[in-house]
């Protein structure tokens, strides 16, 4: 625990950017309209792509005692992949609605 306070003290100006980039995301995406998150969601399956693959990068090349860099990596990993997943099953239903009907 103490790792983890002493993380947070020595970068208090990136805990504070990733405070703000939060609220800014959350506004950013209430002012999209309904009909837009589908396909916003497919996109965003390649971002989450890229946040696998680096946390999966940083916790190759991180310490392995550094608990708190390897706890953060797999939860960005596990995140990441729910996000993915989450996508792509958003956008095949998305894509059933089109299909015809027999």
């Amino acid at each position: 625990m103490n790792e983890l306070i002493e993380f947070i003290s020595n970068n208090l100006q990136i805990t504070y950017i990733l405070i703000l980039a939060t609220f800014v995301g959350i506004e950013v995406i209430k002012s999209i309209p309904a009909v837009l998150h589908t396909p916003l969601m497919s996109g965003a399956n390649a971002l989450s792509g890229v946040v696998i693959v680096g946390a999966i990068l940083v916790m190759l090349h991180s310490d392995p005692e550094d608990y708190v860099a390897l706890a953060l990596g797999f939860v960005a990993v596990v995140l990441g992949v729910l996000n993915v997943v989450g996508g792509f099953a958003v956008t095949d239903r998305m894509l059933e609605m089109f299909k015809k009907k027999k």
